[in-house]
């Protein structure tokens, strides 16, 4: 596994500069989330600034995952809006457009995915309407991706329509969805009572493509710094060692901008040695079965 960092924790630096000091510190692995200054759809630059981020991708042989969860890029007062579950059609037309310009800038810097959310169903909108609408989407956008030959991976997020491993089997039965990869979040199974985890990530060994990792409280949906928290994490890393997770681990730390240096070393610093601890034992096990 690649450890990594989610610029969305790094909001306050430009892009080319949250790459620099990420590979300072060692991280092998960026997730990208396109947000206002980050390979933005209505910034004229973006295609300038996609070329410093490919060159500089290059340079430090760094892997990179795109994501889509800015917080008001494509709406202004509404988080997150609009969605693939949006009540109104030209809403959801919007949010695939931009899925497609995440493919674009997948396809570009050669991404190992596109990581992508349900959304949060409206109101007025009924469970089985919205899982229509949601499938509808991911057929345009698992359609273009498959043309830009880019993966899509859907993470389950709390408070979405899809939220759990359970309604994201769900989905799965509802369409064609072997192009429909996985984002994993340790986080959020911890949050919502989906443990073991190491269980989780041995289940959905197929689909995995990108993991997130943070520190979280049962019942409690917010990112933490490793240790303030209740993970018990070497069972995880262990897991992700046996199965031969070769993705991201990317930390996810998006409400630590205004510390994002200090943040993303100090999650280096405690996660790298229980990696390779991790990664060292289950060499050894393997090499002597």
């Amino acid at each position: 596994m690649l450890l990594g960092y989610n610029t969305n924790g790094l909001a306050h630096h430009r892009l080319v500069d949250a790459l620099e000091l990420l590979a300072s510190l060692g991280y092998q692995s960026v997730a990208i989330t396109i947000d206002h200054g980050a390979l933005s759809p209505i910034d004229d630059r973006c295609d300038q600034q996609l070329g410093a981020v490919r060159a500089l991708l290059e340079r430090y042989r760094m892997r990179s995952v795109i994501e889509t969860g800015a917080r008001f890029l494509l709406d202004p007062r509404h988080k997150h809006e609009p969605t693939l579950v949006s009540s109104e059609p030209a809403d959801r037309a919007r949010r695939v457009d931009f899925l497609r310009h995440a493919i674009d800038m997948a396809a570009m810097l050669q991404s190992d995915c596109v990581s992508i959310w349900s959304g949060v169903l409206p109101p007025a909108v009924s469970r089985p309407a919205g899982l229509a609408h949601l499938v509808e989407g991911l057929q345009q956008v698992l359609e273009y991706a498959a043309h830009r030959q880019v993966t899509v991976a859907l993470e389950p997020e709390p408070g979405m329509l899809i939220d759990t491993m359970q309604s994201y089997g769900q989905l799965l039965k509802l369409f064609d969805s072997s192009r429909l990869a996985l984002t994993l979040d340790l986080g959020h199974l911890h949050c919502l009572g989906e443990t073991p985890i190491a269980a989780v990530v041995r289940q959905w060994v197929d689909r995995l493509r990108n993991v997130h990792i943070e520190d979280m409280r049962a019942g409690v949906h917010q990112h933490l710094m490793f240790g303030a928290g209740e993970i018990d994490f070497p069972p995880i890393l262990a897991a992700l060692a046996e199965i031969g997770y070769q993705g991201g681990l990317h930390v996810e730390l998006s409400r630590h901008s205004h510390e994002g240096p200090d943040a993303a070393g100090q999650a280096m610093a405690f996660l790298r040695p229980r990696i390779e601890a991790c990664s060292s034992t289950t060499q050894a096990r393997i090499a002597n079965e």
